[in-house]
């Protein structure tokens, strides 16, 4: 175990880099901890583990990650009922498991999830990890499932986030904005909603305000109310970032008491940190999560990539052929949550894909994903059937930009052969520019596609409050579902 905190991942004997872990992390940390709870205690607990756990060599942590897996995978075969179906007594499990075990679990996708409900319940929870809560989560596509949760995946996610601000060195006594829920009537303007701490962080060190606004507030509101609040941090999307920062580029208007942006839910361009300095003058750092799996990824807080939560999920980046991707080759997301014995979900397919990194010059052992890259159902698809990356946040999307004075676009593929580009634009775009965009789309899509021109005041997001600049609607067979991509304060 990890020190003696009943809540830690099994790690095995592997402790080579703790001393030289513990030094590094001291020098990282921002603020004393002002423990104002039990519950903050379980949390700092959790989080000094890290500290130690993130220094371990790669090959410590898999084997770490294997050990919790073993556990986990015995513990599913023995009190959830889908698992007694499925796997049956095919795995014995009285030696340590191996790699080559692991890979035979089948992968499990959000309709088999929906599916089977209940059974997916583990109906001999141990007591030690605390009380069960639910949550509902409806994906990109629509579909909903249930997912029920243990107080210690509550516990892992509050370690999660805290781990970020200490990784980024955030000063815990500036005011935290949001800018995120979507629901009709949640953080109105022109208040929005008010907390005296940042969520559970602050059972931990004493922290400012937060404050959140509704994400469907118009442009104006938004800027209005953040100047107002005049907050250290902004937690919001990346396309509102995007927005916020051009308006300011073009008004010169400016969040003078802003130090650093972060980011969730959709995938982070660099045309967007990009805007965020030129605007601002500060960094911006991201995360990876879905609300049924927890963390799965954070920004290195040394370099733009990100860093696998190991402790927390055992993520898979697969190929087409089902074999582990190698740095630089981009694969299915596979992940496992190592912490919801509650609900075990063994190689759930997420739906999105990622791109390995290399060995993090930081020195950190946790596996590296060098970007996130959507959706399945977000891939374009040739009319030879043939399926390729938009790769909109590649260089060249300025090109596109500079035909004409766009302020929001979306391209929806409505068929093999069509288009449709939705955009907001700040005024109506001459048929010369329409060719040009045209044009445009064909040598980044590598096809002649027939565009169809929609324009729009405003484009809108969906009701988790995300936006997609593409979005496919071709039915390629079999395509994969995607989840809730979200995070907490």
């Amino acid at each position: 175990m990890i020190g003696k905190s009943r809540y830690s991942l099994p790690m095995g004997d592997a402790r080579s880099n703790l001393k030289n872990g513990a030094e590094k992390s001291g020098e990282e940390q921002v603020a004393k901890p002002h423990i104002s709870t039990s519950d903050g205690r379980a949390i700092w607990r959790v989080v000094q583990e890290f500290e130690k756990s993130q220094w371990w060599s790669p090959s410590n942590l898999y084997t770490a990650q294997l050990r919790g897996l073993g556990q986990l995978l015995s513990h599913a075969q023995k009190t959830v009922p889908y698992y007694k179906t499925k796997l049956g007594g095919e795995l014995a499990l009285d030696a340590p498991l191996t790699a080559e075990q692991w890979t035979e679990i089948p992968q499990l996708r959000r309709a088999e999830i929906s599916e089977a409900g209940v059974e997916l319940y583990s109906d001999a929870l141990p007591k030690s990890h605390g009380a069960i809560s639910y949550i509902h989560t409806s994906g990109t596509t629509g579909q909903p499932i249930r997912v029920r949760r243990s107080g210690r995946t509550a516990l892992f996610w509050s370690a999660f986030t805290l781990r970020d601000h200490l990784w980024h060195q955030r000063d815990f006594t500036q005011k935290l904005a949001a800018l995120r829920h979507a629901g009709d009537g949640q953080d109105p303007y022109p208040q929005g909603t008010r907390s005296k701490t940042w969520g559970p962080s602050g059972k931990v060190f004493k922290t400012g305000p937060a404050v959140s606004l509704n994400i469907n507030c118009s442009l104006e509101q938004q800027m209005e109310w953040l100047k107002r609040e005049e907050p250290g941090y902004l937690l919001t999307h990346p396309t509102v970032v995007l927005a916020l920062a051009n308006h300011c580029i073009r008004t010169g208007e400016t969040l003078p008491g802003l130090r650093q942006v972060q980011t969730l839910s959709e995938v982070l361009r660099d045309d967007v940190r990009e805007a965020c300095r030129a605007a601002w003058g500060v960094s911006m750092s991201d995360n990876y999560s879905s609300r049924e799996v927890g963390y799965m990824a954070l920004q290195c807080p040394n370099f733009d990539h990100y860093h696998v939560q190991a402790e927390g999920v055992f993520l898979e980046v697969l190929g087409d052929d089902g074999k582990s991707c190698q740095p630089g080759e981009i694969g299915r997301v596979v992940v496992t949550p190592l912490q919801n014995y509650s609900m075990p979900l063994l190689r759930y397919e997420i739906g999105d894909y990622a791109e390995v990194g290399g060995i993090c010059p930081c020195g950190r052992g946790l596996p590296v994903l060098n970007r996130i890259l959507g959706r399945d159902q977000n891939m374009l698809t040739l009319p030879n059937g043939e399926r390729r990356w938009t790769l909109l946040s590649s260089d060249d999307i300025g090109r596109f930009l500079e035909i004409a004075p766009i302020r929001q676009y979306q391209f929806v593929q409505t068929s093999p052969g069509d288009i449709e580009a939705r955009l907001a634009c700040a005024r109506g775009l001459s048929d010369e520019e329409e060719v040009r965009i045209t044009n445009w789309l064909a040598e980044k899509f590598g096809f002649a596609f027939d565009v169809t021109f929609i324009y729009m005041p405003e484009i809108p997001r969906t009701a988790a409050g995300k936006f997609q600049d593409f979005i496919s609607e071709v039915d390629v067979g079999g395509s994969h579902q995607g989840s809730d991509g979200d995070s907490r304060k």
